[in-house]
């Protein structure tokens, strides 16, 4: 896992000034999901840009789309890169709370349960097993968000995962079907290997039980190996069914991973009841509206409306990404 980010990069600087108004002497930029610059240093932007851009002219990129400019969806790791305050507010704090005050609860149960009778220990192995499983629950939650984390002191260390070419100049890239876009990644990845992460994909027939059960195992397989999960995806970007219009993306992750979401006991018989109450409708809602905006912006730049006509959907999405929504989603 890591951190969602938009990358603009152009073919030279002169695109950048005279398609995007740049004054500085830059070739692209990397934002974070909210519009904010995604890097502190701009060296290492220029350098990571750079490095995009090689392997783009390497794939014959710009010449196979007739154009200058390209925007990539994108996932850029470590998640512990962008998110290390996070990290150590949160997650480390409540993994080293853990692991600090429960072996001594369990070593004061074991020996307070030694001393009593037989049908008072069975009251208090009980008690103890809740705070043994706790335990154990506090250390799989800290090896699940170090699987995640690795330290970053150059370049190298960074991973970029593309995984939709949103848009080329005069052209939104919604009329290809995810597997078309999974393919033509995968060919700029090639270039820089060091650098860039081709995603692995699986198309799945839902009239078909083999390939459900396919797509099921290759799940399992992916989760029982300390990955996050996967994201299921119609085949075609915009997809209608007998409700409308088709979730365009939906996270579907392991039960590790899920321990950093909802906390290290959520699979706790307890907490899975509290945790199956939640509702969905909103975060959905919200979901499709801004997909919506996204490629409503997408296509008025590249048909070259005014600046206004494009900021129109990119505020939108940002109202939406403010509004509140259920925390254990």
């Amino acid at each position: 896992m890591g951190s969602r980010a938009v990358v603009v990069v152009c073919r030279d600087q002169e695109t950048a000034r005279q398609r995007f108004g740049v004054q500085e002497a830059e070739c692209g930029i990397v934002y974070t999901r909210t519009g904010r610059r995604f890097f502190n240093q701009p060296e290492l932007e220029a350098a990571f840009l750079e490095r995009v851009r090689q392997a783009l002219s390497a794939a014959d990129f710009w010449n196979e789309f007739q154009t200058d400019w390209a925007c990539f969806d994108c996932e850029l790791m470590p998640w512990s890169a962008k998110a290390q305050a996070l990290l150590q507010s949160q997650y480390a704090a409540v993994g080293a709370a853990g692991k600090a005050a429960l072996p001594p609860v369990v070593a004061a149960l074991d020996q307070a349960t030694a001393r009593l009778t037989a049908d008072e220990a069975s009251h208090a192995e009980e008690i103890t097993t809740h705070f043994r499983n706790r335990q154990t629950a506090i250390e799989d939650f800290v090896r699940a968000y170090r699987h995640y984390c690795w330290p970053v002191e150059n370049l190298d260390d960074l991973k970029l995962a593309p995984f939709h070419l949103l848009a080329t100049e005069g052209r939104v890239h919604i009329n290809q079907n995810h597997h078309w876009h999974m393919q033509t990644i995968a060919r700029i990845c090639k270039q820089d290997e060091k650098l860039l992460l081709a995603t692995s994909s699986l198309k799945v027939d839902l009239t078909d039980n083999d390939s459900v059960q396919a797509g099921i195992d290759w799940w399992s397989g992916l989760t029982g190996t300390g990955g996050e999960g996967m994201v299921v995806k119609p085949l075609e970007w915009i997809q209608r069914g007998t409700q409308g219009l088709v979730q365009p993306a939906i996270k579907c992750r392991g039960k590790e991973y899920l321990r950093i979401i909802y906390g290290p006991d959520y699979d706790a018989d307890e907490n899975l009841t509290r945790l199956r109450k939640r509702g969905l409708n909103r975060k959905r809602s919200l979901a499709q509206r801004e997909f919506a905006l996204g490629i409503e912006a997408l296509e008025r730049f590249v048909n070259r409306e005014p600046l206004r006509r494009v900021h129109e959907c990119v505020f939108g999405v940002l109202a939406l990404e403010s509004e509140p929504v259920d925390p254990r989603l």
